[in-house]
């Protein structure tokens, strides 16, 4: 039997942090094909002695000082890679996604090896309407609702260059994957804490609904919710506050998102909560094994 080919998705916050919490360690052993990055914080002449190991690295860090950076780990030198920080004139961003093209949120790679494109995206956290916020019950100061739009925003452009990337794939000849931290958890069994995560950002209504909207039977399907079934996780964030990860009340909001070809070739997954007892994140690296001809 062929070996699988597996890919992973990992927001590392910040990959100085995470190196030193192991992350060089599970990159090595993990085995995977194919890693995509969040959250990697970094400016390229900053990054660690051998911070992506033995991989090829499409980096995007952004402009954004400590903050953002996407990445596509791969074993051969990609075919192609696609950033939002080098404008494309046969393919201009929506309006709504330029603001966020030197922010490091976004990158896609043609693999050389096999027909797919993989891409890594790292939505904004957004915020909650000006009707939801409370001074009483919020960390950061009430805004008015100015990151929640900006989020909304963030979601209609994408959705548009979504669909886009996703029919280029097709035209070439590749199945399209999207891995990454979107922000949003779509359903019920994706937050552990349903009945008070419903006016929380990141479970809105609207997000769940935006989320629900790319994923057809025929566009793209959650490929781990697939796998698990219709049951409670698997979760793949976790406060560092008090007893969440201990007690596994998490959220799932790292996903695989793949056209039908893809999905069907899914065998088997595994969120890896912590490596060598260690946690390397607040998120988990999503693994899943594709079985590919």
């Amino acid at each position: 039997m062929p070996r699988p080919f597996r890919i992973a998705t990992a927001n590392i916050n910040g990959i100085r942090a995470a190196h030193r919490r192991g992350f060089d360690d599970w990159l090595a052993t993990r085995g995977c094909d194919v890693v995509t990055l969040q959250e990697v914080r970094c400016p390229v002449d900053a990054l660690p002695e051998g911070a992506f190991g033995d991989y090829h690295a499409a980096y995007d860090a952004g402009e954004l000082a400590g903050r953002n950076g996407v990445a596509v780990l791969t074993r051969e030198p990609a075919a192609a890679v696609r950033t939002w920080s080098v404008p494309d004139p046969a393919s201009p961003l929506p309006r709504a996604l330029r603001k966020h093209a030197t922010e490091g949120r976004y990158i896609e790679v043609d693999l050389a090896d096999v027909p797919l494109t993989v891409a890594s995206l790292y939505l904004p956290k957004g915020g909650l309407p000006a009707h939801l916020q409370d001074s009483k019950r919020m960390r950061e100061a009430p805004d008015g609702g100015a990151k929640y739009a900006r989020k909304m925003a963030f979601m209609a452009g994408f959705a548009r260059h979504l669909a886009a990337s996703r029919k280029a794939a097709a035209a070439q000849g590749r199945e399209f994957l999207l891995t990454g931290d979107l922000n949003v958890a779509h359903q019920r069994h994706d937050v552990a804490a349903y009945k008070r995560s419903n006016q929380v950002e990141g479970f809105l209504p609207e997000e769940r609904e935006w989320l629900g909207q790319q994923l057809t039977p025929r566009t793209l399907v959650d490929v781990v919710r697939r796998l698990h079934g219709d049951a409670p996780g698997p979760y793949s964030w976790w406060s560092w506050l008090g007893r969440a990860y201990d007690e596994d009340r998490g959220w799932r909001i790292d996903y695989h998102l793949a056209t039908p070809g893809l999905a069907r070739a899914a065998r088997a997954y595994e969120v890896d909560r912590h490596h060598l007892g260690q946690r390397i994140s607040d998120h988990a690296p999503v693994v899943v094994d594709y079985e590919l001809s």
